[in-house]
């Protein structure tokens, strides 16, 4: 007799968190159906959602650990490849913990992820922990906290249907979060909303608003300070708001009054007419909401960028209410997870800060172990010192840092510099290529726990099926490691008997998450953090009365416009930025979804018809792209929505990889952000 079965879970893919049913059949997983109760899509999904279950019975995934051996991969025992890597964690570590760093995964439940980031604490004593948050909302974080005290976004999705006016900047919602982007669409047709969107390309996105402003890569500082200077030229500010729920404003306000409309059209290459009708119809409207994603953060000023929409927001007092706020699109399904759980070398979970000594002394006596106040390297920081020889080991849970960091080349000497990789995944991937020891995880639908959404909505998601071959959960591959490693590395600190024991220590570790109890995440709405009590009214709206701050007040920010690190000139005359795809999210996955991969077989770059025109380059050729670190051979798709002078490559296809080209030497000094979205490059015929 055929058994099947519905598993209510959240879909894998971007920060929005859509509910689904997988179906299961005869114990595999074999397909999705709509989970109508789950109220982030009611039971809706986009093409990545409905295609979701393909991947997790690909013939690829990996089911037995791998050890590298006379330079080449081969299969061993769990004995074995735990042993080797126990091994060389203990030998590190004796010699010096900083020498040890780890990537957490922001794919994989908050319970896998807060063990990784404890095991590099309590087992190896590094704060050397961070995730790809560090090269996608790094500047979210830090921005958004140094404004509001909190670097999560302000509302919850459902209030964006509540808006009258709605800037959409650096976000392509109709494909990066397309469920998000059904919102904007319902805000539109139902509450009569207006949307404008602002991006060097004539997006999915921008074709379903009523103003569209192009402008150049990496102005956007420039832009935002021009349509702040605007609204107080005109009087428009929220005097009553600015007064009694702000600082600093005065300071910001003299570093605005240098960026009149002139300039600012001239830095951003937009039209001045209508940078200014923008600006005056988002501080007149009641509710204004600023959306904005990649295309702000990615930048080696990102901080400054999230932070002059936090600015925006202060100045026209669209903070505290439903339909306004600032709303940061999360790329990834736990990104704000993993930012929560402490994968962060300056936070523990919860955001308690590493470098307060108070805090620090706490976590000590709780987990039984000494650490210091001192703060661990960045995810960019690691590879670098990997770079330099001052980094020996790496462990790397779930990310595929060759794929996804800028500078590929960089990334590989670094890897190569190394005493041992380890890479925890569920498929060989370009970064597994390249590893020392490969060991088998449990993937999406095989374990149970939370996903975070970036709304700050903590969900179930429930295992389907079992792992195949002798795959391991990803907590108890590291449980095994620190029994092999012995006392030092505290395994009675990692013995747990479900993932619920897990995030019952999370709550215990986390105030703001000490009320999200089983009960809460049982329910299909599941639960928003802040959530101090059991007893306490969780939602998604922050900043009704006061900000995060201890004086509950937001804070200005005078900031001046940087722009672009690399520029072009005659030798790399085009600026290059990079995007996802609706049909593809990271390589690992929906390239291994055979219907979304039949959608966009490989990556192309987008030119604009006037750059193709004067390059004598037509649509579909392959055009060889170059920058001062690289070069790829890869298809040209001729289009007038684009800017001309710039180029975008989609950032999900090695063959044709992006991060080739990108630039990793340029950091953010708030957050250590690379610069991803902008940096110079040429496109050229092939010579035969």
């Amino acid at each position: 007799m055929v058994e099947i079965k519905f598993v209510p879970t959240i879909c894998p893919y971007c920060g929005t968190g859509c509910g689904l049913n997988l179906v299961v059949k005869d114990g595999k997983v074999c397909g999705v159906e709509p989970w109508k109760r789950n109220p982030v899509n009611s039971g809706k999904l986009c093409p990545k959602g409905n295609f979701s279950w393909e991947f997790i019975n690909s013939k690829d995934r990996l089911t037995k650990p791998l050890i590298r051996e006379n330079g080449k991969l081969r299969e061993a025992s769990w004995d074995e490849a735990l042993d080797k890597v126990a091994k060389k964690l203990n030998e590190v570590k004796s010699e010096d913990p900083k020498k040890i760093g780890f990537y957490a995964c922001a794919r994989s439940p908050n319970e896998n992820i807060y063990i990784t980031q404890k095991f590099a604490r309590v087992a190896c004593n590094t704060h050397n922990v961070d995730h790809c948050a560090r090269i996608c909302h790094g500047p979210t974080v830090a921005g958004l906290a140094t404004c509001f005290g909190s670097g999560a976004m302000t509302n919850g999705f459902d209030s964006i249907e509540e808006s009258d006016y709605i800037i959409v900047i650096g976000a392509n919602s109709m494909e990066a979060h397309p469920l998000f982007g059904r919102k904007l669409i319902r805000a539109k047709e139902n509450n009569g909303a207006k949307i404008v969107v602002i991006d060097p390309r004539y997006t999915p996105t921008a074709k379903i608003a009523d103003k569209y402003l192009e402008f150049k890569t990496g102005t956007d500082v420039a832009l935002l300070n021009g349509m702040m200077k605007i609204i107080l030229d005109e009087g428009l500010e929220d005097k009553d708001f600015i007064k009694n729920r702000t600082k600093n404003f005065e300071e910001f306000k003299k570093v605005v009054d240098k960026y009149d409309l002139e300039t600012v059209s001239e830095i951003t290459e937009a039209n001045k007419d209508l940078i200014k009708e923008i600006a005056i119809e988002y501080a007149k409207a009641d509710k204004g909401a600023i959306v904005y994603s990649l295309g702000i953060t990615e930048h080696s000023h990102g901080a400054d960028n999230v932070m002059s929409t936090g600015n925006m927001a202060m100045l026209t007092g669209n903070l505290g209410r439903e339909g306004t706020g600032v709303n940061p699109l999360r790329g990834q399904n736990n990104v704000q997870g993993a930012c929560d759980m402490g994968a962060l070398p300056t936070d523990y979970p919860g955001y308690r800060k590493v470098n307060d000594a108070e805090t620090t002394s706490w976590m000590n006596e709780y987990w039984g172990v000494e650490m210091s106040c001192e703060p661990g390297l960045t995810l960019i920081e690691m590879m670098n010192a990997a770079h330099d020889g001052d980094l020996k080991v790496l462990y790397i849970h779930g990310e595929d840092p060759v794929l996804s960091d800028a500078d590929i080349t960089h990334t590989k000497e670094a890897i190569n510099n190394l005493e041992m990789l380890v890479v925890q995944d569920l498929f060989l991937t370009d970064t597994a290529q390249l590893a020392d020891v490969v060991l088998p995880a449990a993937g999406w639908g095989e374990q149970d726990g939370t996903f975070t959404n970036g709304e700050r909505r903590v969900q179930r998601v429930r295992r389907a099926q079992d792992p195949p071959g002798e795959a391991k959960l990803d907590w108890k591959i590291m449980e095994e490691i620190a029994i092999r490693m012995g006392p030092d590395a505290h395994p009675e600190q990692f013995h747990y008997q479900t993932a619920q024991d897990i995030w019952e220590e999370l709550r215990e570790v986390a105030p703001s998450m000490a009320g999200i109890t089983s009960d809460r995440l049982d329910r299909p709405e599941g639960c928003h953090w802040p959530c101090y009590s059991e007893k306490y009214e969780c939602g998604p709206l922050m900043y009704k009365e006061k900000f995060s701050h201890p004086d509950g007040l937001a804070r200005f920010q005078a900031i001046e416009h940087l722009g672009p690190v690399e520029v072009p000139d005659e030798e790399y005359p085009l600026l290059l930025t990079t995007t996802r795809l609706l049909f593809h999210y990271h390589a690992a996955t929906t390239r291994r979804c055979k219907t979304l991969d039949r959608e966009v077989k490989t990556g192309y770059i987008e030119i604009s018809e006037t750059d193709a025109k004067k390059l004598n380059i037509i649509d579909k050729e392959i055009v060889r792209a170059s920058s001062r670190r690289g070069t790829i051979d890869i298809a040209a798709r001729v289009t007038k929505d684009i800017k001309p002078g710039i180029v975008n490559i989609p950032m999900h296809f090695s063959e044709c990889a992006a991060n080739m080209l990108t630039n990793s030497e340029s950091l953010d000094p708030k957050c250590k952000m690379i610069e991803l979205k902008a940096c110079a490059i040429k496109v050229e015929k092939i010579k035969e």
